[in-house]
């Protein structure tokens, strides 16, 4: 019975797909919202500003990203996810101010020194290899560039510190942590990160 249950789960959420993941993509639409727009406004894109998301799910993020930044771009593995995430944002990428791509933390498909924000939300925890990750979005970020992350505290594979010192050992500095409580019911605590890349 468990098995099954977390097989669910992570159709509809660790690694979308299908009906469940198309569920889940509508759950997160809802639940993460508040979190996702938090995060964008923490991070503060520019108009001129190229902005990595990672994982955007059905979209939230990567539109509030999208009318901040005139060159937004989202990256998912999910096929579901990107597919609502399209339909979503549909006049953001007609207008030219936003890209979809199937990619990952880790394999992002983007050119050295090419983006000045990332931003992921409540997908950290399903990196495989955390540092891995955090190495390629060092190395997508220009100089200068600045990166925040969010999860959900109670999924978060680490402590904040620790954390914290993985991202300073990826090569990151003005590295800080914190938590922060969405104004809806439906989502939980977040943990935080902000850094810069050197």
């Amino acid at each position: 019975m468990e098995s099954i249950t977390r097989r669910l789960l992570t159709k509809a959420f660790g690694q979308p797909s299908g009906l469940f993941g198309c569920l889940g993509g509508h759950l997160m639409a809802r639940g993460n919202a508040a979190t996702e727009r938090h995060a964008v406004a923490l991070a503060a894109p520019a108009e001129q500003d190229v902005v990595l998301v990672i994982g955007p799910g059905p979209g939230i993020g990567l539109a509030a990203a999208a009318g901040r930044s005139a060159h937004a771009i989202g990256i998912d593995p999910s096929d579901v996810m990107l597919a609502m995430a399209r339909r979503r944002c549909a006049p953001l990428i007609t207008g030219g101010r936003l890209r979809l791509a199937p990619g990952t933390a880790a394999k992002t498909g983007e050119p050295d020194a090419s983006v000045d924000v990332v931003i992921s939300v409540n997908n950290l925890q399903l990196w495989p290899d955390v540092p891995a990750a955090l190495a390629e979005l060092h190395r997508v970020l220009r100089p200068g560039g600045r990166l925040l992350l969010s999860t959900h505290e109670k999924w978060l594979p680490t402590d904040l510190p620790t954390l914290a010192t993985t991202v300073h050992a990826a090569g990151f500095t003005s590295v800080r942590t914190w938590t922060w409580e969405p104004p809806t019911r439906m989502a939980s605590t977040a943990a935080q990160l902000s850094a810069v890349r050197t």
